[in-house]
């Protein structure tokens, strides 16, 4: 099997402590808040759509705009 480096999400921290998750040149990051902030501040970005956080844990949960392999219960095997 061969995995797409290109396709993996990166953390960057810039030289002010600002986090931040990139996936294909937007911000991602399907696990939690793409944006960190120093101060505490969080930003839900999927796939470079931002998310309020109610609304990004709602989708984490139903598991809508996952991939396969992120969702609960999936049990595909190839």
């Amino acid at each position: 099997m061969v995995i797409d480096v290109t396709l993996q999400t990166k953390k960057t921290t810039s030289s002010d402590g600002i986090v931040r998750y990139v996936k294909d040149k937007k911000l991602h990051n399907s696990e939690g808040p793409a944006i960190i902030y120093p101060n505490g501040k969080e930003e839900y970005y999927v796939n470079g759509i931002k998310y309020d956080k109610k609304t990004f844990l709602k989708t984490k949960k139903d598991t809508v705009g996952l991939p396969y392999y992120k969702k609960a219960g999936s049990n595909s095997r190839f």
